[in-house]
């Protein structure tokens, strides 16, 4: 599993112009189970996502399909982790690649 942490190098107004496009991206990640969750984080200075994925190469050709990165707005910093404890409502997520 690997945790994609974005950060914004553009100003937000720039972001929002491919927000969209973005959505959609997560969209058809989540439709073929390797985005687990996604959001904003706070203050608004960029996002995180959990990928299941089996390893960094795969989850570095699925950033380069990602609107943010084709437009240069985001930077990506991919951390990979293996889940080895969770609560018992996320029990599955060790389970994951």
């Amino acid at each position: 599993m690997f945790i994609v942490s974005l950060t914004y190098k553009s100003e937000l107004s720039e972001v929002d112009k491919f927000i969209n496009e973005h959505v959609t991206f997560l969209e058809k990640y989540y439709a073929s189970g390797k985005f687990i969750a996604s959001g904003r984080k706070v203050p608004r200075t960029g996002g995180i996502i959990l990928v299941n994925a089996s390893n960094k190469g795969e989850v570095d050709e699925i950033i380069k399909e990602d609107p943010f990165h084709k437009a240069n707005v985001a930077n990506y910093e991919v951390t990979e982790f293996v889940p080895t404890m969770a609560s018992k409502e996320f029990e599955a997520i060790k389970n994951c690649i």
